[in-house]
């Protein structure tokens, strides 16, 4: 394996790095070793937090503390994860984050498969931006994943690179705020690099990666995403993709220099509530406890399309022109079985767009 990608928030993220392979490496011809996260959404996983590699039947192992998830790997019930059918349709090897040793254990984990595999580049992705968060800025929503795999990398005696694609686009820190911490630019994202992943956004429910595909693919505006409705604006700094100092980055991060030392995601979560109030884990705690367990819920309401134009023209009046496909679930309180369907639907509408990612009509 020449290149060691690692994907810091996980989900989308690893989907970016299959796009940044191509935009940075598709010439030499060889597959990456995307290191990731299985923490997904609860729309698609409704246990709250990352998945350890006990949560799996099938993975491969690579190192004494690293396992390859297989395109045949399979989540326990009633965990779910998207990485198998991410493997099964993309060249590259995904291996798994085990965040449950905190710090030193994902720096154990980074520096086994540096050793085992020797690669010629090693970069660190984080599309959004908010990697870079300082740890008391009002809008951050999802610190600790990110801050764990900075503390884990800045462990390291190894030359990672710190890139930050799509500056914004999570939602979390706005790109005024990013804009400054952001290094040199590194490349900016084509058409012709999103077809790497295009055919994985037909199902894959990732928003900050779908928006970054999207900018790529030239799309334009305000576009609305998670539960809450964040706005993100999709313009030419979308496609972007920065360089940052892995040290001066750490350095400036509270929370990653905080759990720096830790030795389980518990102690990591303890500190993460002290330098930010919270962690998305607990977030994720309480919206699982407020989920209906049991309810019948129709996977597509005959009135879909109704409910559709009137979110529509309420989020005109906000000044947006694009949402999610996740966003727009969230918001109608549809089941998880309509996302397919809406992402058929959507993919057969007019546009050069990611079929996740919704563009309003104003009619």
């Amino acid at each position: 394996m020449k290149r060691l990608i690692v994907a810091a928030g996980g989900g989308g993220d690893a989907v970016a790095a299959a796009m940044l392979h191509a935009a940075l490496y598709g010439d030499d011809g060889e597959p990456a070793l995307i290191l990731t996260y299985s923490w997904d959404r609860l729309i698609i996983d409704p246990v709250p937090g990352p998945r350890s590699p006990a949560d799996f039947t099938g993975l491969r192992q690579l190192t004494p503390h690293v396992w390859a998830v297989p395109g045949t790997a399979t989540p326990k019930p009633p965990h779910a994860s998207t990485l198998p059918r991410l493997a099964a349709e993309l060249p590259h090897t995904f291996a798994l984050i085990d965040p449950y040793a905190g710090a030193t254990g994902i720096a154990r984990q980074l520096s086994e498969l540096i050793t085992h595999f020797t690669p010629e580049t090693i970069d660190l992705l984080d599309v959004g931006g908010d990697i870079l968060a300082h740890g008391d800025e009002p809008t951050l929503r999802s610190p600790l994943a990110d801050a764990l795999i900075l503390a884990a990398c800045a462990r390291t005696q190894a030359p990672v690179r710190l890139l930050v694609a799509g500056p914004g686009l999570d939602g979390e820190l706005p790109t005024d705020v990013l804009r400054p911490r952001l290094g040199p630019l590194l490349t900016t994202l084509t058409h012709e690099h999103a077809q790497a992943i295009l055919p994985v956004l037909t199902w894959h429910p990732s928003e900050a990666t779908a928006l970054l595909t999207a900018t790529a693919l030239g799309a334009r505006g305000l576009c609305e995403i998670r539960d809450a409705g964040l706005p993100a604006p999709l313009t030419a700094e979308g496609p972007t993709v920065h360089e940052v100092d892995v040290a001066t980055a750490f350095a400036a991060n509270r929370l990653a220099q905080a759990i720096a030392a830790t030795t389980t995601l518990d102690e990591a979560e303890e500190h993460c509530r002290t330098v930010c109030g919270t962690s998305e884990i607990d977030y994720e705690r309480t919206k699982a406890r407020g989920l209906p367990q049991h309810q019948r819920v129709p996977a597509v309401p005959h009135d879909l399309l109704t409910q559709i134009k009137a979110f529509e023209r309420e989020a005109a009046t906000r000044g947006t022109t694009y949402t999610t496909i996740r966003r727009l679930a969230e918001a109608l309180g549809l089941a998880n079985e309509t996302l397919p369907h809406l992402i058929r639907l959507n993919a057969a509408r007019p546009g050069n767009l990611p079929a996740s990612v919704w563009k309003l009509h104003r009619s």
